[in-house]
């Protein structure tokens, strides 16, 4: 019952932010950096400022690693351990709503291919000291192909700085 409150309640916030900021889903030219951030911090429900996004390749997938700046900060801590796992779970379940709503665009390289291989990719989060991670693990090369273009593309637009060349997973 929470889970169904949950996506409701994202897909509520994700609908009326649209009607608010004017966004449209068919936009495909990336919003404006102040307007990037003001969508990803209503959608994500944390401070982009005062957070650290990360994103992984690996050989068997991938990882999003969303952290506090400042270990005391736990409201920012707290909200990303709150967005993560649902995240996780919606990914699962092959919806990508919320990246087409922080990217104000339908084109995030992907996610197509992500909602029809939803059934052999493997999201699971997991806490960490400073937020949390979501690990991204398929075996299916077609499912590999898409989880890395989803990857690049939020290195690219979250300006993460990141590696877009695949590594070994750690630990």
């Amino acid at each position: 019952m929470t889970r169904m409150i949950r996506t409701t309640s994202v897909a509520t916030a994700l609908a009326g932010l649209a009607l608010v900021t004017g966004v449209s889903a068919q936009q495909t030219t990336p919003p404006a950096p102040a307007q990037h951030h003001a969508m990803a911090n209503q959608v994500m429900g944390f401070d982009q400022d005062k957070t650290t996004h990360h994103f992984y390749l690996y050989e068997d997938g991938g990882a999003i690693d969303v952290s506090v700046k400042d270990k005391a900060d736990t409201a920012n801590r707290d909200a990303i351990r709150s967005h993560l796992p649902h995240i996780a779970m919606m990914f699962s379940q092959g919806q990508f709503d919320a990246p087409m709503m922080v990217h104000d665009t339908t084109a995030v390289p992907g996610i197509e291919d992500l909602a029809k291989c939803k059934d052999k990719v493997k999201w699971a989060y997991t806490e960490t000291p400073m937020g949390g991670r979501v690990d991204v693990v398929t075996a299916d090369k077609d499912a590999l192909a898409a989880v890395h273009a989803f990857m690049k593309f939020q290195i690219k637009d979250h300006a993460t700085g990141d590696k877009t060349s695949v590594a070994k997973r750690k630990g």
